[in-house]
C-alpha cells in the first residue's frame, strides 16, 4: 500500500519544489504555507483559496500530516506529559511546562537514543528511528496548548546533532515569517557536544545552545557519557570561546548533580577553571533515579553550597526547579513503559 507523504514539515522552498513539479502556480506554495503553519485546519481540503485543482492533485499524492498524542499525563504542578507514535509499536515524548507567563515545550528529536549516557532512560531503549522535522513540529503544533506556547527546548528524546538537518528544518519552520514566526531566542536546542554538529549549529542557527556537561572531569564524563571519548568537552569548551556570546544568544551548561561524584569543591574549582572567560550560565539539576542505573541524586544542602559556591567564582548558577515528578517527566521513562506493553 502506498503511504502518502505529509506536506506538513516542509519548507517554503521544498512547498515551492512541489508547486513546480505539479504545475501549479508559484503563489500556491505561500498558501499551502499558511494553512500549515498559520491556521488551525488539519486536512488539505480545508485549504479553501487553493483551486479544486490543486487541492485533488494534493490529495492523491501528500496527506495533511498532523498526528495527536495518545496519551496525557497530567502532574499536580501543571506539567504535561504526551505521548505520540513514531511509527508501528514506536513512541516519543513531549513535555509541556507551565511557569508563570510562560508555557514551555520539550520537544523529541530522535525516536532512542545511540549516545548511552548512564543516567538516561531514553539511552537504554536505544536508537530506533529519526525523526522528520514533520514529526518535531508536529509535537508543537498538535499540542491543545499550542496557541499559548511561549518557548520551545530540544531537551525531549534523542540527541539534535545526531539529526541536524531535520532539526534545522524544524527550527526554519518555527521562526521564518511563512512560518510559528517565532523569535530564535525562544527556542534552545540542547546537545552533549558533538562538535561537527555544534560549529554548524553556532554558523547556521540563531538559536540558544545548551550543552550537557555533568562533570568537568575528563575520566568521570567517559563513564557518565561514551560521548567524551570522540568530543572530550575541553574541546567543545575551547571551540565555544571562539564565539560571541555577549548579545542576546546565550551558551548554557546542564549539569546533573549526583551524590558523591560530582558535586565537591573540586569540581568547583576546575568548572570555573574551564569555563573562565566564557560567558555562560551553569543550571544545576536535581537527579531523579531511574532504573538500571547506579547514580544517585545530591541532598538539597550539598546542591545550595554547590550553587553558592560556583556563583562565588563568577559562574551564573541556578538550580532547575523539579517538575512533573509524579507523571513519569524524567526523559524516556513514558514511552519505555508504552514500549513495554507492546506484544
Amino acid at each position: 500500500m502506498e503511504t502518502k507523504t505529509p506536506l506538513f514539515g516542509k519548507t517554503l522552498a521544498e512547498l515551492q519544489t512541489l508547486t513546480a513539479e505539479y504545475g501549479l502556480p508559484k503563489f500556491t506554495a505561500k498558501q499551502m504555507a499558511d494553512w500549515l503553519y498559520c491556521k488551525p485546519v488539519q486536512s488539505i481540503d480545508e485549504m479553501t483559496n487553493l483551486s479544486k485543482k490543486a487541492r485533488t492533485v494534493l490529495n492523491e499524492k501528500h496527506s495533511f500530516g498532523l498526528t495527536d498524542p495518545v496519551d496525557t499525563k497530567t502532574s499536580s504542578d501543571g506539567t504535561k506529559k504526551y505521548l505520540f507514535p513514531a511509527g508501528r509499536g514506536k513512541f516519543i515524548e513531549t513535555a509541556m511546562i507551565p511557569f508563570n507567563d510562560r508555557k514551555t515545550v520539550c520537544v523529541s528529536s530522535q525516536v532512542g537514543c545511540k549516545m548511552g549516557c548512564l543516567f538516561c532512560m531514553t539511552g537504554k531503549q536505544g536508537f530506533q528511528g529519526q525523526l522528520t522535522a514533520g514529526e518535531i513540529v508536529n509535537q508543537i503544533r498538535s499540542l491543545p496548548e499550542y496557541g499559548e506556547i511561549t518557548n520551545i527546548v530540544y531537551m525531549g528524546m534523542g540527541e539534535p546533532f545526531d539529526n541536524l538537518d531535520e532539526v534545522f528544518k524544524s527550527v526554519e519552520i518555527l521562526t521564518s515569517d511563512w512560518g510559528f514566526a517565532m523569535s530564535p531566542r525562544r527556542i534552545t536546542v540542547s546537545s552533549i557536544g558533538i562538535l561537527p554538529g555544534m560549529i554548524r549549529f553556532l554558523n547556521e542557527c540563531e538559536a540558544h545552545l545548551a550543552i550537557s556537561l555533568h562533570t568537568p572531569f575528563h575520566e568521570e564524563r567517559q563513564q557518565l557519557m561514551p560521548v567524551q571519548i570522540a568530543y572530550p568537552v575541553e574541546q567543545v569548551i575551547a571551540e565555544l570561546k571562539k564565539y560571541d556570546f555577549s548579545g542576546q544568544r546565550r551558551v548554557s551548561f546542564e549539569y546533573i548533580v549526583f551524590g558523591g561524584m560530582n558535586d565537591t569543591p573540586k569540581h568547583v574549582k576546575e568548572l570555573a577553571r574551564l569555563l573562565s572567560g566564557l560567558k555562560c550560565r551553569v543550571n544545576l539539576i536535581r537527579f531523579h533515579p531511574v532504573p538500571g542505573t547506579p547514580l544517585k541524586g545530591t541532598d538539597e544542602g550539598t546542591l545550595q553550597e554547590f550553587k553558592d559556591a560556583l556563583n562565588k567564582k563568577g559562574i551564573l548558577t541556578t538550580i532547575r526547579a523539579s517538575r512533573g515528578l509524579d507523571i513519569d517527566a524524567a526523559c524516556g521513562l513514558l514511552s519505555t513503559k508504552a514500549l513495554l506493553k507492546q506484544p
